[in-house]
């Protein structure tokens, strides 16, 4: 099976390769394709084409419907790797009406999926439904803690929906980035607007930010920690690396103090006087050569 697949993939490289390559286009333009929140560049070839418009884009999975959102753009990049995906047309009555079709006919599948998972009694939830009409096939997208045996629901929704059916499980955060939203921020989710790929985010980082290690305060939609917890980590680890750890005992001007708080962005320490047991705040400024100093000795720095 492998030997074969592999030369199948030769073949098509081969044939890709014998190809005449096409010279890069003059013009590129902004283009939404459906079930995307994030447009990117086509080639609109002789197209007049207005913002707005609705198009069909030629997609490694088939044509799609997809909308113009920006007028021409030149393309800078002169290099015959880049070949971005071609407008075919406007769309007409008839690829209107085809796409309104094939959105009540993924409802209508994701409502029946539904109503077998509920009957087989399957540990999975059902996150979209899409229809490949060149294909006759359906993927169905889903998520789950662990390995399902969905065998019975694939045998039962091909008997009802007669197509080829294919089952996809897929992270809590590929499904956030596909159903999209809102954080806690009011802002659109990083992962469907801008960000191009996952990486690793750990609790080290809400810890080196000083962030209360609640759950709901760092936990993004996904239910998994925020992917804008990476942003600015680097900076806050170059900041905390001067300020002192909580709890110890450093010198200040009023004498020996224990620290309390630090504010990371604005470097300033809180620190409770050990004679007097009241608060004092320092910008960490003020308490850079104290901090030099060996604990028990709070004399002021000489000028």
């Amino acid at each position: 099976m492998e030997s074969s697949a592999h030369k199948k993939q030769d073949c098509k490289n081969k044939g890709k390769s014998n190809r005449p390559s096409e010279p890069p286009p003059k013009f590129v333009i902004g283009t939404r394709i459906r079930g995307s929140l994030k447009s990117e560049l086509c080639n609109p070839q002789n197209l007049n084409l207005r913002v707005g418009m609705q198009v069909i884009v030629e997609t490694e999975d088939g044509p799609k419907m997809g909308q113009v959102v920006s007028n021409k753009i030149i393309n800078i990049r002169k290099d015959g790797s880049f070949a971005p995906p071609k407008i075919l047309r406007i769309a007409n009555e008839n690829d209107l009406t085809k796409e309104k079709n094939k959105e009540e006919r993924e409802w209508k599948s994701s409502q029946l999926c539904w109503q077998l998972i509920d009957k087989l009694g399957l540990a999975m939830n059902l996150s979209r439904v899409v229809f490949f009409e060149e294909m006759n096939k359906s993927i169905f997208y889903f998520t789950a803690e662990g390995r399902i045996d969905f065998r019975e629901l694939v045998k039962q929704l091909a008997a009802k929906l007669r197509h080829r059916i294919e089952m996809r499980q897929v992270g809590v955060r590929d499904e956030a980035k596909a159903i999209t939203g809102n954080g806690i921020c009011g802002e659109s989710l990083c992962c469907s607007t801008f960000l191009p790929e996952f990486t690793p985010v750990t609790i080290r980082m809400a810890k080196d930010q000083g962030l209360a290690l609640n759950p709901s305060k760092i936990s993004g939609v996904c239910g998994r920690l925020m992917c804008c917890l990476q942003y600015e980590h680097d900076l806050y680890r170059k900041m905390i690396k001067e300020l002192p750890k909580i709890g110890k005992v450093i010198n200040t001007p009023e004498g020996s103090g224990k620290v309390i708080k630090n504010d990371i962005l604005k470097q300033i320490i809180t620190v409770r006087l050990l004679d007097d047991d009241y608060m004092m705040y320092y910008h960490l400024d003020e308490l850079r050569e104290y901090l030099k100093k060996p604990q028990g000795n709070p004399t002021a720095p000489t000028q």
